[in-house]
C-alpha cells in the first residue's frame, strides 16, 4: 500500500451506529470511545467493508452485493455481533461498513482477503485502533 493511501486510511473517521440515536467514532491510533469500549468488553473488534476492493471504485450494485455477502458471512460466525457503520474520508468519500465484535484477526483477515480489501481497522478490548494491512 502506498503512503498516500495509508494516510487516507489514517485520516478517515470510522463511524459506528450502536442504536437508533447513538453513533460513535473510531480513529486510528486512539482507544475506542467509551460507548464502544462498553460494547466490546474484552473481545476483539474490527471495522471492515466489502466496498471498492483494492481501493478501486466499482458500481454501487456490485458493492452492495459484496457487502451483503460479507454481512451474511459474519452473521454465520459464532458469538459475533455486527453493527452498521460508515467510513468517511477527508476527501468527501464514504463507504458503508460493518463494526464487528468477537471475530479474531484470522477470521477477519480471511474475509478481508476474500473481498480483496487492502486493510481494515481492528483492536482488542481497551487497546488502540490499529490499521491492519493485508499486503
Amino acid at each position: 500500500m502506498d503512503e498516500l493511501l495509508r494516510e487516507a486510511f489514517r485520516e478517515t473517521a470510522y463511524h459506528v451506529n450502536l442504536d437508533t440515536l447513538t453513533w460513535s467514532t473510531i480513529r486510528i491510533d486512539l482507544p475506542l470511545p467509551a460507548e464502544l469500549a462498553t460494547v466490546v468488553g474484552t473481545r476483539p473488534w474490527s471495522f471492515i467493508t466489502a466496498w471498492n476492493p483494492q481501493a478501486r471504485r466499482r458500481p454501487a450494485q456490485d458493492n452492495m452485493a459484496a457487502q451483503q455477502a460479507l454481512l451474511t458471512a459474519l452473521k454465520n460466525q459464532p458469538a459475533v455481533s455486527v453493527y452498521p457503520a460508515i467510513g468517511v474520508g477527508s476527501g468527501g468519500w464514504s463507504e458503508p461498513s460493518l463494526f464487528v465484535v468477537g471475530a479474531d484477526t484470522t477470521t477477519m483477515d480471511a474475509l478481508a482477503r476474500h473481498h480483496r480489501q487492502l486493510a481494515y481497522v481492528h483492536g482488542q478490548a481497551g487497546g488502540a485502533a490499529l490499521l491492519r494491512e493485508l499486503e
